[in-house]
């Protein structure tokens, strides 16, 4: 049985994105774990960190838990297990969040997490219903979603990477939208897989089988 876990630091829908999970990995080998135990994070096959919220706020609770960012850098950056950022979660990989005031994150994909400014002055902010998905490029967690699929967005900032190679879907706000980035094993999406029905589930079952 291998392990994904799925990590509890204060901050995230842990309940419905265990419950998608839990979903995406029926008939597999997958057993999924909500944790807070760095020792956990160091034994998984897969790691997942969800967020809702504040960056500087998600940034600090996932800081607070003593060994957790180092058991995560040990993971993923250095052993290469397949990690997946869910919205905040996703925001954190940046090197430097924006939202009151300037606060560094995980640094682990370049670029900033800026707040969403629509040309269109009646779109209102936060960002959030149903949105049409653009690929940019192929991958992996992609197969079997077109541009044009929809998934459910909740945001007020979005990442912007420094690369355009790490840019894998965007979404059209009065303004295009990272939907979702990726870097080696490592990959997020701003919008919430486990709100997002099909698109969603099709999503968490292709990260469930990802070899990077």
């Amino acid at each position: 049985m291998a392990t994904v876990a799925l990590i509890d630091y204060g901050s995230g829908n842990l309940a419905s994105a265990a419950k998608a999970l839990a979903r995406a990995a029926e008939g597999t080998k997958n057993e999924i774990v909500t944790t807070a135990d760095p020792s956990d994070i160091l034994a998984a096959e897969r790691i997942v960190l969800p967020g809702v919220g504040a960056f500087a706020d998600c940034m600090r609770g996932l800081s607070s838990i003593p060994g957790m960012v180092p058991a995560l850098r040990e993971r993923v950056l250095k052993d290469g297990a397949p990690f997946l950022g869910i919205c905040v979660g996703m925001q954190l990989l940046a090197t430097v969040g924006k939202e009151f005031g300037d606060h560094l994150g995980l640094g682990w994909i370049a670029g900033e997490v800026v707040k969403i400014t629509p040309s269109d002055p009646a779109l209102k902010i936060p960002h959030m219903g149903w949105n049409e998905l653009k690929i940019a490029q192929p991958h992996k967690l992609l197969e079997g979603v077109e541009t044009g699929a929809h998934a459910y967005f909740v945001h007020s900032y979005h990442f912007v990477p420094a690369l355009p190679d790490d840019l894998l879907a965007t979404t059209d706000y009065g303004q295009s939208l990272t939907a979702m980035i990726g870097y080696e094993n490592i990959a997020g999406t701003q919008f919430h897989p486990e709100k997002s029905q099909a698109t969603g589930l099709k999503l968490l079952s292709n990260f469930l089988k990802w070899k990077p």
